[in-house]
């Protein structure tokens, strides 16, 4: 047994069980991979893979049990890796972090800001998504830091801690009858087209949960995947806009007005999350403190340690 043979496993199960596909990412030859995991098989005398034909189709009972230790380990040798880089230069890299576009849009600015200061020499990375989209991000080892309001909580892979809480605006053009409702109600909200978060998004679930107990059905006509895009359609006159509080700047969305609707849903907590098991560099951690200060080092350094 060895190490090439492990991270063949998890390549093949990282490419849908596709030989082909493993082998491209590798830069390696398809029939050594199968060859290596023949003699691999052999050796601990069990099938890691389903086969159907020469096809390999999924894992085994035992196989689901070698992909997960394979996976261990080949973290461990990374997080290895890192403990020299960490040593041998502690104030450059790199760090990509997952995250919606609400919070790289409207809160992670300042802190990206302050971050690249401190650490001229680390390169920055974001990749954006949808919660599940971002929490994948990190658990497949895409990025490194998860940043986002749901979907990471419920991952048993990620240490995850929250971050702060937020809560919800309405927006219209000036002089829409909504913004003279006081108070506003869920009532007054249902009476107009809607334009809000896709339904994998932001806290949408705690939208559909508010207008649900009150026995209502809102009429959403759109629902976009970023903030920008529901306040466009909002100023041509499309309905009105349920979005986070955070995303509305009066100075940039001139042509638009808010109304605080906080009291009428459950505030959503955004939350940070890492690979349970990762090496975090001294930068990652800096990085995660000045997102949310309460997070410091031995907060999350105890974190990780209580959930493994």
């Amino acid at each position: 047994m060895n190490i090439q043979q492990l991270r063949y496993v998890a390549e093949i199960a990282r490419s849908g069980f596709s030989v082909s596909t493993a082998a491209k990412h590798l830069h390696t030859a398809q029939p050594g991979i199968s060859s290596q995991i023949r003699l691999l098989e052999e050796e601990l005398g069990v099938h890691i893979f389903e086969r159907h034909g020469k096809r390999l189709t999924g894992l085994t009972a035992p196989g689901k049990t070698v992909l997960a230790m394979a996976e261990r380990i080949l973290r461990d040798m990374e997080n290895i890796k890192q403990v020299g880089v960490e040593f041998s230069n502690e104030t450059s890299g790199a760090l990509s972090i997952a995250t919606t576009h609400t919070q790289a849009r409207y809160v992670l600015p300042p802190v990206v800001r302050a971050f690249t200061q401190r650490y001229p020499n680390v390169t920055l990375h974001m990749h954006q998504g949808n919660p599940a989209q971002v929490a994948e991000f990190v658990r497949s080892g895409i990025s490194e830091i998860a940043i986002a309001t749901e979907a990471l909580a419920s991952l048993d892979e990620l240490v995850t801690l929250p971050c702060y809480q937020w809560n919800r605006c309405v927006v219209a053009p000036p002089g829409h009858p909504i913004l003279e409702e006081q108070p506003l109600t869920l009532q007054a909200i249902a009476r107009y087209p809607i334009v809000t978060y896709d339904s994998d998004f932001t806290g949408r679930s705690t939208i559909n949960q508010a207008f649900s107990a009150q026995g209502l059905e809102p009429n959403v006509v759109l629902t976009a995947l970023d903030a920008d895009v529901i306040k466009t359609y909002v100023e041509l006159g499309l309905g009105i806009g349920l979005l986070a509080g955070m995303a509305f700047t009066p100075d940039r969305d001139r042509n638009l007005r808010a109304v605080e609707a906080g009291h009428l849903f459950e505030p959503s907590t955004t939350r940070i999350g890492f690979r349970r098991g990762a090496y975090l560099r001294g930068y990652m951690y800096a990085f995660i403190e000045l997102f949310a200060p309460h997070l410091t080092r031995e907060v999350v350094e105890h974190a990780a340690e209580s959930k493994t």
